[in-house]
């Protein structure tokens, strides 16, 4: 069966496809680390650029908001252009914007940095993920290949405010930047080799009207999340956002139900398994990166550890999520989404109740614990949303497929952090503890979703609209 125009058979021979897993993983791993080795650096970039909360904030979010904004696109032009000409670019920009990222003299060219390697980011994660898809098109095989690859993205997260403060203790905080140049460097030469060139049987036409709405949509929402702590709810300016957000999310549904090949189908969102996982990827994001800035601000402000300390006491949560990322991926090809999810959520839930009661002398066993549960729940968690994401798509659709998800993931990621924000804003060290419990108690019930999800979602999942976009060739029927 070929898949690209290029000729690439997408029965490649076993021992080639695993070294394109391999070389998907590693920019996964890139992506994945950067999205939360800067959480524990935030107070020595802080001190080194002279900026507060607010501005922390957005040298996370400018990251993960253009991202999130950019993702969709950047699976439909991996399909129409090449996934491994758009994999490359992305490398590229990715590497170049870490190189500003370290020599930054000031918050705003950090800011700006950030959101060139959102850019880049945005073209390496669904790109990947269809590069995989294509590569392996058995369901079973794909399925232990994506709990390969959520192992590898949750360790990578998870690894992340280690890693970070290692680099900050030893290196100070450029070296949050510096080192993502040799994975650059490697990944390049290494897709060039083993990566085959692979494109959709049938191109679609870029929806330049819909991308512009959905990162209108993402970053006014995120942005409001920041700012309404500083500039009050009811501020003019933060009414004015809420009118721009909401017609925007509006003009946006409108305009992809009126054209032929939108940016997001939204047909697809009538099969239950596809809405669900979308729902779900943003819960688990939320969940984890509330855990792992509260993890920092709460460790080095308020109880004064040093950035590796507080990296370490995340250990247990890397542990939970290489080990059991695998096992979801066993599982979910042998049994389906649905008990994996359960126990994700299971996890998740567990671990943020060992957190509502929080305060200044809470016992590092019972942090560890909830790290760790927190930790195996985001580990159970990503197989299943994933393959549920893709699972009876058209193959030359994956690319947006996958991005789909991956855009609600990294909203989860932006609206947790602005969360954390809103809750830790103006707190005095000695209050973080108590501030911080309604974000565990958040946790918690991001735990409790994906448990409905699985217990109500998949339980009646169907397959569909998809089963008429396989039909189709992955083009709606509708015309414009």
């Amino acid at each position: 069966m070929i898949d690209s125009t290029s000729g690439t058979s997408s029965a490649l021979a076993a021992s080639r496809r695993w070294s394109v897993l391999a070389v998907c993983c590693l920019s996964m791993f890139l992506v994945g680390l950067d999205t939360t080795v800067v959480n524990v650096g935030l107070p020595a970039i802080g001190r080194g650029l002279g900026v507060g909360t607010r501005g922390l904030e957005w040298t996370v979010d400018a990251y993960t908001v253009v991202l999130a904004g950019l993702l969709v696109s950047s699976g439909a032009l991996a399909d129409r252009f090449g996934r491994r000409r758009v994999f490359q670019v992305g490398l590229v920009l990715f590497g170049a914007a870490s190189v500003a990222c370290a020599l930054a003299p000031g918050v705003g060219v950090l800011v700006a940095a950030r959101a060139v390697q959102g850019v880049g980011a945005s073209m390496l994660s669904p790109v990947a993920l269809a590069i995989v898809v294509n590569a392996l098109p058995d369901p079973a095989e794909r399925a232990r290949a994506i709990g390969i690859w959520a192992s590898v993205f949750g360790l990578s997260m998870a690894l992340g405010p280690v890693t970070g403060g290692v680099l900050v203790d030893g290196l100070g905080w450029r070296a949050l930047f510096w080192v993502n140049l040799p994975v650059v460097v490697v990944a390049l030469v290494l897709s060039a080799v083993v990566v085959p060139e692979s494109r959709a049987a049938r191109a679609r036409r870029l929806d330049l009207p819909g991308q512009v709405l959905l990162t209108v949509v993402v970053g006014v929402w995120v942005g409001v999340l920041i700012e309404g702590p500083h500039l009050g709810w009811g501020a003019e300016v933060m009414v004015a956002g809420y009118g721009v957000g909401a017609a925007a999310l509006g003009g946006l549904v409108c305009v992809e139900r009126r054209r032929a090949e939108p940016l997001i189908d939204l047909r697809l969102f009538r099969r239950p398994a596809f809405g669900g996982a979308v729902v779900g990827a943003v819960a688990v994001f939320v969940a984890l990166h509330v855990t792992l800035l509260l993890n920092t601000l709460y460790l080095q402000h308020g109880r004064g550890f040093s950035p590796p300390a507080a990296g370490a006491v995340t250990l247990p949560m890397a542990l939970g999520a290489t080990v059991c990322a695998p096992w979801s991926g066993r599982l979910v090809g042998r049994v389906g989404a649905r008990v994996p999810l359960t126990l994700a959520g299971s996890f998740i839930g567990a671990g943020g109740l060992c957190l509502v009661g929080l305060d200044a002398d809470t016992g590092m066993p019972v942090l560890l614990l909830a790290h760790l549960l927190i930790g195996a729940g985001f580990g159970f968690a990503n197989a299943p949303l994933t393959d549920s994401a893709v699972s009876g798509l058209p193959r030359d659709r994956a690319g947006v497929a996958g991005a789909v998800t991956s855009t609600a993931r990294q909203f989860g990621a932006a609206v947790g952090i602005a969360l954390v924000g809103a809750l830790v804003a103006g707190r005095a060290p000695e209050e973080l503890a108590g501030a911080s419990r309604p974000g565990w108690a958040l946790v918690a019930g991001c735990g409790a979703l994906l448990l409905v999800l699985a217990r109500v979602v998949l339980a009646r999942a169907g397959g569909g609209p998809v089963r008429e976009l396989a039909r189709a060739g992955g083009s709606p029927a509708r015309e414009a």
